[in-house]
């Protein structure tokens, strides 16, 4: 992209719009109302222009792009958020936050936890009819992951296009710390069990994510190629809930461990200095 020209010189007032009020909420920590009042209830091509956007401004401010998150693919997810299809969202570098790290305090508005299974590429995934065969030969390794989601929309108002415009609601995501190739391991059987200081808070299985998270990852690859933008090897793809989302506030300790694949575990600190803007 050049310079030259300012990602969204071309976009519709509409979508400019909406993308200034979450790139707004972000910045300064405060949420906004709902967007989607700015465009048509069903009109989810305007919600994803509204999400690209907001990429290609992170994008040219320096941001690195490393791969996908796929939402709403847990019943349990669906049901709370009150929607019925899956959406997917942008993962940046610096949205990682470390395996048994923490994440600072103020630095999201209202974040909620899930795990979820991870797929690293190392093969590009560019068919537009992607088989489950295609991710398997694709994935180097799985890794367990949390991912924190949080919503720049007030109280969590949202319907599907409001998540989509919003990046799918993404927030931070961390990543266990041993790479687990798939030889003998069934996706669809793998148990995972979450707990929020010490207490079991989520449970559900690889089947809960669209029937598996090579599935996921299916649709995902189907969907990205079938727009002109297919994930490419070395992307990061979070596949989605195995349970329900969880409410997190300061001071809470997440820890999930899904069977063969291993834990991993994050900390919302206590008190400190904002988490720095990226």
């Amino acid at each position: 992209m050049s310079s030259a020209v300012p990602p969204g010189e071309d976009a519709p007032p509409t979508v400019v719009k909406a993308a200034d009020a979450l790139a707004e909420a972000t910045r300064t920590r405060v949420a906004t109302p709902p967007v989607r009042p700015l465009f048509d209830e069903g009109d989810l091509e305007t919600a994803y222009a509204v999400q690209r956007l907001n990429v290609q401004r992170g994008l040219a401010a320096g941001r690195r792009l490393v791969g996908r998150k796929i939402g709403l693919t847990s019943p349990a997810v669906q049901d709370q958020l009150g929607v019925d299809q899956p959406d997917f969202g942008a993962l940046f570098a610096d949205m990682e936050v470390p395996q048994g790290g923490e994440v600072p305090a103020g630095r999201l508005l209202q974040p909620k936890v899930e795990a979820e299974v991870v797929l690293v590429l190392g093969r590009d995934l560019p068919h537009r009819q992607c088989t489950v065969a295609d991710v398997l030969r694709a994935v180097d390794f799985a890794l367990p992951a949390l991912e924190i989601v949080d919503s720049r929309i007030a109280d969590w108002d949202i319907s599907l296009v409001d998540t989509v415009a919003d990046n799918a609601s993404c927030g931070l995501y961390v990543l266990g710390g041993t790479p687990v190739p798939l030889t003998g391991i069934d996706l669809r059987a793998v148990e995972m069990t979450m707990t929020r200081g010490g207490e079991t808070v989520s449970r559900g299985t690889g089947a809960d994510c669209l029937g598996s998270p090579l599935v996921a990852a299916a649709w995902l690859a189907s969907t990205l190629a079938e727009r002109g933008d297919p994930l490419r090897a070395g992307d990061v793809v979070l596949t989605g809930a195995l349970g329900p989302m969880v409410p997190a506030a300061a001071g809470d300790v997440f820890d999930a461990t899904i069977t063969g694949l291993g834990s991993v575990q994050v900390t919302f600190a206590t008190e400190g200095t904002e988490g720095a803007d990226k």
